[in-house]
């Protein structure tokens, strides 16, 4: 069915493609005035990238197209830079995004007016900074799934379930039995997927498979041979919100290899976070205003918020943040340059994919040169070989600057993690790549001043000591590979 579905997809786009090819090739090969007329076009297009583009690594691939080929420019233009004004389906979704606004106030008794990082993710998130939070960080998918399971036992009046990767197995048909027994006592349970994401997974039929049993379900922006460009913005996130009392995001999905049964590329590495308190308020607006893009079920958001006013105040900040490709802002990416231009003694990684722009690298080195400690593990044993390399591509310059960089030498790491300086932290699903930061629906949680980031910290120590530091002279490529890995550099946004 996965087969079936993907070259049903993959013959609609190159069909597409191959149209728009001839038809432009006949129109040149005829009519001269057409050829001048693209080479214009494509010019100005050109001119208007240079002009208004806030990341010309991310740009690069479109502007050689279109200069070199430019009808293939000109369909990658639409793709990376109209898609979004255009598709019905993203229309609905920022729709969406601007109706929900309204739920997201910031406390005035939590005051940051000294505080840049709080202050930018305040005001260009429109997610609020929250006080009065218990945080659980748990350094390995085997525990935040065993806490998953005990808080799903306790649900009484709604479920909401939403992340990248749903696959049977042990670990979904163990929270699938919790979520049918729910919904057959009256519990709102609501189950949203990417429909990519799960294209291995989980038949076309699923949604309805789910139906039956009285969960509400809905594939994210589903495979489509003639739907075109959308394809790319995918749902990456990682939510499970119960009741409104308590949230879990992290780096796992719910397949069995996150919880290192059956896993292929050796111990998989990676991460959850259990929130109680205000914080889970931002999680639930996240996930409700992506479902209601899709099943207006909801008029008011506010029957889904738990009463906290009598929880004990805890000591700092956590700001669960939304990343959207359908804004100006480059969240994800500017909270981590954010942590990494201030930090003052070090900043700790995690990242599965290292496929990096120009911004970030000198940022990294910069942070370097100012005396930082600079940390980042990757992964020992590669899911995806030709990612892996381009991510090497990138080591080099950075082990150069002074970057330490290690290889988790037990497996793979899939965790999307910062800490720094003792007192910053975020954990989310946004990786360091260009689909994270910005193609996909991704989620973050910002910690600041909070206990949790001691644990986070010694997480990171612990997998350092278990990693492998690279050495400038490993990080040096040898001449084929280096001309491989700049031709993927070329099209790395484009992975």
């Amino acid at each position: 069915m996965a087969l079936r579905r993907g070259i049903i997809v993959i013959l609609g786009v190159v069909l597409q493609i191959m149209l728009s090819l001839s038809m432009y090739y006949f129109l040149i090969d005829h009519i001269l005035i057409i050829n001048i007329f693209f080479r214009i076009l494509s010019l100005l297009l050109v001119l208007n990238l240079i002009k208004n583009s806030k990341n010309y690594s991310y740009t690069l691939p479109i502007i050689i197209s279109l200069i070199i080929f430019p009808i293939f420019g000109l369909l990658l233009y639409i793709m990376y830079e109209k898609n979004k004004n255009n598709s019905k389906t993203l229309k609905s979704i920022k729709q969406s995004e601007k109706e929900s606004m309204k739920y997201l106030k910031q406390d005035d008794n939590i005051k940051f007016e000294n505080n840049s990082r709080l202050k930018y993710l305040t005001n260009f998130s429109g997610y609020p900074a929250t006080k009065n939070n218990d945080v659980t960080y748990y350094p390995i998918g085997e525990k935040a799934f065993e806490a998953m399971l005990e808080e799903l036992k306790k649900a009484e009046k709604f479920i909401f379930f939403e992340y990248f990767i749903v696959a049977h197995g042990e670990m979904w048909h163990s929270i699938l039995e919790i979520l049918e027994e729910k919904a057959s006592k009256g519990v709102d349970v609501r189950v949203m997927y990417d429909d990519f994401g799960c294209i291995s997974t989980l038949d076309k039929s699923y949604p309805q498979e789910l139906e039956k049993k009285g969960i509400k379900c809905i594939a994210f922006n589903r495979l489509n041979p003639i739907a075109g460009v959308i394809m790319n913005n995918r749902d990456h996130r990682k939510i499970l919100v119960i009741d409104g009392k308590v949230a879990f995001s992290g780096g796992i999905n719910i397949a069995d290899e996150y919880i290192n049964l059956n896993s292929k590329y050796g111990h998989w590495k990676d991460n959850g976070i259990k929130i109680s308190g205000d914080a889970v308020w931002n999680y639930s607006v996240m996930f409700l205003t992506m479902w209601n893009a899709f099943r207006k079920d909801d008029n008011d958001f506010k029957k889904f918020k738990y009463d906290f006013s009598n929880k004990e105040n805890k000591k700092g900040c956590a700001v669960p943040y939304a990343e959207t490709p359908l804004d100006e802002e480059v969240t994800g990416e500017d909270v981590y340059l954010n942590i990494i231009n201030q930090a003052n003694k070090y900043v700790y990684i995690f990242t599965p994919y290292l496929i990096i722009d120009t911004d970030m690298i000198n940022a990294l080195n910069l942070a370097v040169k100012r005396g930082v400690d600079v940390r980042i593990v990757i992964p020992g044993i590669p899911d995806k070989k030709i990612v892996y390399t381009l991510s090497e591509s990138y080591v080099e310059p950075l082990v150069k600057g002074g970057v330490k960089i290690y290889k988790y030498k037990k497996g793979f790491v899939h965790s999307k993690v910062f800490v720094s300086d003792d007192n910053i932290a975020t954990v989310g699903t946004i990786n360091m790549d260009y689909r994270s930061l910005y193609l996909h629906f991704e989620c973050g949680c910002y910690f600041e001043d909070m206990d949790v980031i001691d644990d986070i910290k010694a997480d990171l120590l612990d997998t350092i000591e278990k990693s492998h530091e690279i050495s400038k002279e490993e990080a040096l490529p040898k001449f084929v590979k280096s001309i491989w890995q700049a031709l993927l550099r070329l099209v790395a946004p484009l992975m």
